[in-house]
């Protein structure tokens, strides 16, 4: 177990990554931060959202009724013009959120979410990273325009795949990684958790949310690891380990791998870049103490 706590050093503010935002021509595009979130307004433009997380509250979409919702990861989202919007979580989730700011108007009149689509998924997959790097000189036009395209098209529809991973088998499922990500965790034991045969679990999940449980497994550790360089003052190491990867240098490879950018320069666009060269001159005074 990898103590996480630092006794010479105050507890450090609670911080949120920044919402990352590009406009470009007509589009306005935004990376939006996990954290828990409560929000009502009337769309003025339709919007294309995408949940990289598994995301739970209540909302009421279009609706008086406000009622419990689960977004699975990889979801889809649209909301057209004029739709009344009430959403808050407690805990929230990475979501991309693309919208036209010209008079031009998105096709569809129907909001969803929790849409699959295996293309919108590399489209917002590859916004984030360039949005994680300020990347500025990408194509963002035809990305917003190919995703636009993903959201409006006459396949869009928001109902679940049959046999797919339920919202309270997700629940379940996400407190269960969580709570052990600092060991090693198999599929095997995610479908014993939910009372599934091994095979028929993997094609559920990947029904449900488009990829399969090993992937997912190592996106949450990645989730865990944003959270305390955000909310700790642990070294890259020490999170490294809390997270079950096995050493700093393989978090930082599946970060490049999946998120195209690396832990320090993510914790640099924080500020907290200097708690990890703090604690490496620390470990260099001390072997020097421990040589002599």
């Amino acid at each position: 177990m990898v103590s996480m706590s630092h006794r010479n050093r105050p507890p450090p503010p609670r911080l949120s990554e920044p919402v990352r935002r590009i406009e470009a021509g007509p589009w306005a595009i935004e990376l939006l931060p996990g954290c828990a979130y409560a929000t009502r307004y009337v769309a003025t433009q339709a919007g294309i959202g995408f949940a990289f997380d598994s995301q739970r509250g209540l909302h009421a979409i279009g609706s008086d009724r406000i009622r419990p919702f689960d977004a699975v990861p990889n979801g889809l989202a649209f909301v057209p013009a004029g739709c009344d919007v009430l959403s808050e979580s407690p805990q929230g989730g990475e979501y991309l959120r693309v919208i036209r700011t010209d008079a031009m108007a998105l096709m569809g009149d129907r909001a969803f979410n929790n849409r699959i689509d295996r293309q919108a998924t590399a489209l917002a997959w590859r916004m984030r990273a360039a949005l994680l790097l300020s990347s500025v000189e990408d194509d963002w036009e035809a990305w917003a325009l190919a995703l636009s395209e993903r959201a409006t098209g006459s396949e869009a529809v928001s109902t679940t795949p049959h046999g797919s991973i339920t919202g309270s088998r997700m629940r379940l499922l996400d407190e269960f990684i969580d709570a052990g990500l600092e060991d090693p965790l198999s599929v095997p034991a995610m479908a014993g958790l939910l009372g599934l045969s091994e095979g028929y679990f993997m094609r559920a999940f990947k029904n449900a949310t488009g990829k399969s449980p090993h992937s997912y497994l190592i996106d949450r550790r990645l989730a865990k690891a944003r959270a305390l360089m955000r909310d700790s003052t642990a070294t890259l190491t020490e999170i490294a380990y809390a997270c079950g990867f096995n050493s700093q240098a393989h978090m930082a490879t599946t970060f490049k791998q999946r998120l195209g950018v690396s832990p320090a320069q993510l914790r640099q666009s924080l500020g907290l870049e200097q708690i990890d060269s703090e604690s490496h001159a620390k470990a260099d005074l001390l072997g020097v103490a421990k040589r002599n």
